[in-house]
């Protein structure tokens, strides 16, 4: 798949590791041609998580990016949010003003309708690195904008990682499995980023501290942020430092050479008593199921990180 001038949107519920994947898209116009942002209640409710968007463009100096409010709850279940990871407005560790920019009119679900409908076949990848609730409405309201997809590049669930949220679980499936399982049933090519990519792509201090000395407002932000959130990793796992999960997504629509997985079967459970939300990953092909999803398991974190500071100091 060609990477020069990939049309994209992302799909989000920011989230600091949501807002780092926003900046490096937003600092890479060479290869990303950003279409939208579409918001998601997950991290924290949907009237944060649009706040935070908007704020986060304007923090790039990019107020001309569209941000749409989407669904502010999963298809069939109360939302659950992760305030105890991202602080109170899923932003917390610096201290930002109010976004000016204007939230977009109409829904986000319609604007990913619209776009997908307007562009030819192929010319649109999506990137959800929230619950998959948008995507699966849009995919359900308007099944021909199916096969218009180029890719879905994802960041969720686990195969030997598993849990993050539950024993069994990854937050961003849990929130909403019904949602993953209509995506990962679309027959869309799906790229899968786990649980077991991003926790190899680890805020250490020195990664930490070469984002505050970059110039301008972003380098420190970006610190802000990871030092803000890395203590409940730090405290949770016992590592040095928190997992950039969502940048992953970008990272490899800008360097998949960066990353390694197979191409695997993939099921999400929905009714398991202590595995709901679970990504019934067949890293070994035992289950004789056709392969649905590109399941990245290794990462060049040092070369990912480098990439990632290189963009930061271009905003």
């Amino acid at each position: 798949m060609s990477l020069a001038r990939r049309k994209i949107i992302i799909d989000t519920d920011p989230g600091q590791d949501d807002a780092v994947a926003i900046l490096l898209a937003l600092a890479s116009p060479e290869e990303i041609d950003l279409l939208g942002i579409t918001c998601v209640a997950g991290n924290v409710p949907l009237e944060l998580t649009e706040r935070n968007a908007r704020t986060v463009c304007e923090l790039a100096g990019r107020p001309d990016v569209k941000v749409f409010a989407g669904c502010d709850r999963p298809l069939n279940r109360p939302l659950v949010t992760a305030e105890h990871v991202h602080g109170k407005t899923g932003l917390d560790g610096i201290d930002l003003p109010a976004p000016r920019m204007a939230l977009q009119p109409g829904h986000g679900v319609d604007f990913i309708i619209d776009t997908l409908r307007a562009e030819p076949a192929g010319c649109v990848t999506l990137v959800p690195i929230g619950p998959l609730t948008n995507i699966a409405t849009a995919f359900l309201r308007a099944p021909d904008i199916v096969e218009k997809v180029q890719a879905v590049v994802l960041m969720g669930g686990a195969y030997f990682e598993v849990g993050n949220i539950t024993p069994a679980a990854e937050f961003n499936i849990y929130v909403d499995p019904e949602a993953a399982q209509v995506v990962f049933n679309s027959g869309v090519e799906l790229v899968v980023m786990p649980l077991d990519v991003t926790h190899k792509a680890l805020t250490t201090r020195p990664r930490v501290e070469a984002f505050r000395k970059l110039p301008g407002a972003v380098g420190p932000a970006v610190a802000a942020w990871t030092d803000f959130f890395e203590r409940f990793d730090k405290e949770k796992y016992g590592s040095e430092g928190a997992p950039l999960h969502d940048p992953c997504t970008i990272g490899w629509l800008l360097r998949p050479e960066l990353f390694a997985g197979r191409r695997i079967n993939v099921e999400i459970e929905i009714e398991g008593r202590y595995t709901l939300g679970m990504t019934v990953a067949d890293w070994w092909g035992v289950s004789g199921r056709a392969p649905n999803a590109l399941f990245i398991g290794d990462i060049d974190a040092e070369g990912f990180f480098a990439l990632l500071t290189e963009r930061l100091a271009r905003l």
